[in-house]
């Protein structure tokens, strides 16, 4: 269990309790800019007493409430309200500077009634009614808006039975807000939910906080200075993870999150040394510099799987994609990590089985601490390669084609658009054998034994990453994964799963995947597996992938910042009439995207200046095409063995275009 002081340690800036109010300038986007004179800037304190270990300084009690022990979210000690009417604790703080804040809350209840309530200047800006749930679970009031000197109350009331609080938490709001309307109203309500809990797992930059939190070490083993970063895996953990973080990462785009996705992937990069082999460390303090103690022991015994170092690559790519944002090329500790993965790491890692022409990264068959092939851990034991791996491999030279572009490397781009070539015809031709379904081969033991049946990650990543030919072999095997997530060999763990819509989007099963993603969404309240994670919906995971599902899948949202362009395919499931996504980030502006079926798209550009090239991609070959009401010459293109109609009109700054097919 994590220390209960954690919460508000790491995140609870800007936020002096009962201090003078000090002023500040609002700087662009709410937050707030270096004073104009010589004086200091507002220190950035936390509360006294965030998780009640000191016996609950700073709060006020009324009767029948404390600070108790036994039932403790993390540490020892928890704030208690006993049952009956009347019962509160509150806390006032006096903000400093402006700002936009979300304020969240571990509490559990053993009756209805009770109330976490946020007050502005003596008035209620949100009060959440707690449910029965004595469980611990995630409670977040977003987007408060603060001005220097406002006095903010923060205030627990009781109900029909106890209520406990604990491990508080205080994020910068998130500085992005994309909305989404449809007729259909669950996407919206899941939309609405999954942005709101993925922004409160959000640090704020500059507060300090412990590190090297975990199970065992529940106070961690001292303090540092947290940088822009998210929660990327356990709750339980002052940490991220590079493979929460990489499934996270466009979630996290699209909630305006850019600098934590730069700054996470920078540590990364510089975690791959020549003395880890290029390996890089599998989870950071937040302070994106200390490596987590529990996963790592020494620089031959830490925690490293394949697939993570080619998809920190291939994610590079995809924010690179998303903003525009040069410093991915420009980077030198990011370049030298993409040229390292994309060639020393697999040099290095590449001596149990032999390959032919191409290269294939392996683990050493010894478990996690030594390398393991596979993010199936249960399954790693064993493996040299692994679907996920050499999957992800390829998806990785896909992107440093990409970043090579981006930096101006027309040969180096060149070089890597064969070499993903290469082993995706390597794949489909040997490596993975000639059965389908069940009877393809998705890893190889460290004697090089050819491995089937089902493999969970090295099973869906094959098709997730594109890396299987397009036909009856890839339909085959997305059959097989569906059959067997249903069935009782299925994903126990919630972030498993979160994958599959994914994996379906990409491989257009529109219906499969929209499934997949209410299934999760349904799932939100059921207790994890792991006990001290609360329940399935305050696994961040959750969240950020049904944001980015809902963009890039339902929406198929497929940006190129850097060349001003964009592309779009409704993969609107059956019964959804019409999507829209509002104010979506990509480069230094935002676009507004709505779908009407599978045969109208509508894209507005909310940019001040500056056009963009939109692709608007219809699966199928059409007769008819408009933009704007204007009849154009059709056009079709094969991607990935699907064939499309499409049209690409450039869209002016501030203007909105039609684009329709008919038959």
């Amino acid at each position: 269990m994590k220390p209960s002081r954690l919460m508000l340690l790491t995140a609870v800036a800007l936020l002096t309790p009962m201090a003078p109010a000090l002023t500040a300038t609002a700087a662009p986007g709410g937050g707030a800019a270096p004073p104009s004179d010589t004086t200091a800037a507002p220190p950035q304190l936390a509360l006294p007493d965030p998780g009640f270990e000191n016996g609950g300084t700073g709060w006020t009690f009324g009767a029948g409430t404390g600070v108790g022990t036994g039932n403790s979210h993390g540490g020892a000690r928890f704030l208690y309200l006993d049952a009956g009417a009347g019962k509160s604790a509150q806390q006032t703080l006096v903000a400093p500077r402006n700002g936009s804040y979300d304020f969240s809350a571990w509490i559990g209840s053993a009756g209805t009634g009770g109330t976490y309530t946020v007050r502005r200047n003596g008035e209620t800006v949100e009060t959440i009614t707690l449910p029965e749930r004595r469980a611990y679970a995630r409670y977040t009031i977003s987007r408060v808006e603060l001005k220097a000197g406002d006095r903010l109350e923060i205030a627990f009331g009781s109900g029909s039975a106890w209520v406990n609080a604990d491990d508080l938490m205080i994020s910068p709001a998130a500085p992005a807000d994309p909305k989404v309307t449809s007729s259909d109203p669950e996407v919206v309500e899941m939309f609405g939910w999954a942005k709101k809990k993925a922004n409160s797992w959000a640090q704020l930059p500059g507060t300090t906080g412990p590190i090297n939190v975990d199970e065992y070490q529940t106070g961690g083993t001292g303090t540092a200075q947290y940088a822009a970063t998210y929660w990327a895996g356990y709750a339980n953990r002052s940490a991220y993870y590079s493979r929460d973080m990489t499934h996270q990462l466009a979630g996290a785009h699209i909630l305006g999150l850019d600098a934590a996705n730069r700054t996470m992937l920078r540590s990364y990069a510089s975690s791959a040394t020549a003395e880890h082999k290029y390996f890089p460390v599998w989870a950071l303090n937040f302070d994106a510099k200390t490596y987590l103690s529990i996963d790592y022991k020494s620089p031959d015994n830490y925690v490293r799987e394949v697939p993570a170092v080619f998809e920190l690559v291939e994610k590079a790519g995809q924010a690179y994609r998303w903003t525009g944002d040069q410093s991915y090329v420009d980077d030198p500790a990011l370049w030298d990590f993409y040229l390292h993965s994309t060639d020393e790491f697999i040099d290095l890692h590449n001596a149990a089985k032999p390959n032919g022409k191409v290269k294939v990264a392996e683990g050493t068959g010894n478990g996690i601490f030594a390398g393991a092939a596979s993010y199936n851990e249960q399954d790693g034991d064993g493996l040299a390669e692994a679907g996920d791996g050499i999957a992800s491999q390829y998806q990785a030279y896909l992107a440093m084609a990409t970043l090579a572009r981006g930096k101006g490397d027309t040969a180096l781009a060149k070089t890597f658009d064969r070499r993903a070539a290469d082993l995706k015809a390597y794949f489909n031709d040997e490596w993975s054998g000639s059965g389908s379904g069940a009877d393809m081969v998705r890893a190889y033991t460290t004697s090089g034994a050819p491995v089937n049946g089902w493999g969970k990650e090295n099973s869906v990543f094959v098709p997730m990453k594109q890396i299987l030919d397009p036909g009856p072999r890839n339909d085959a095997y997305l059959d097989y994964i569906q059959a067997q997530e249903l069935g009782p060999e299925g994903s126990p763990n919630i972030e498993s799963t979160t994958y599959l819509p994914d994996m379906f989007f990409k491989n257009n099963r529109n219906d499969t995947a929209w499934t997949w993603m209410k299934k999760i969404y349904e799932q939100r309240e059921i207790q994890h597996i792991n006990s001290s994670q609360g329940p399935n919906g305050d696994y961040p995971e959750v969240s950020f992938t049904l944001v980015s599902q809902t963009v890039e899948g339902l929406m198929g949202i497929t940006p190129d910042a850097a060349n001003r362009s964009v592309t779009t395919q409704s993969r609107l499931p059956s019964g959804m009439k019409w999507l829209q996504t509002a104010d979506v980030p990509i480069g230094t502006s935002t676009i507004t995207v709505r779908h009407d079926g599978a045969t109208k798209s509508t894209l507005t550009n909310n940019a001040r200046s500056g056009a963009y090239r939109w692709e608007a991609r219809f699966q199928g070959v059409h007769k008819k095409i408009t933009v704007n009401g204007v009849p154009q010459r059709v056009r079709t293109k094969t991607v990935d063995g699907v064939t499309y109609t499409y049209a690409t009109p450039t869209v002016r700054a501030g203007a909105t275009a039609v684009v329709k097919v008919a038959d």
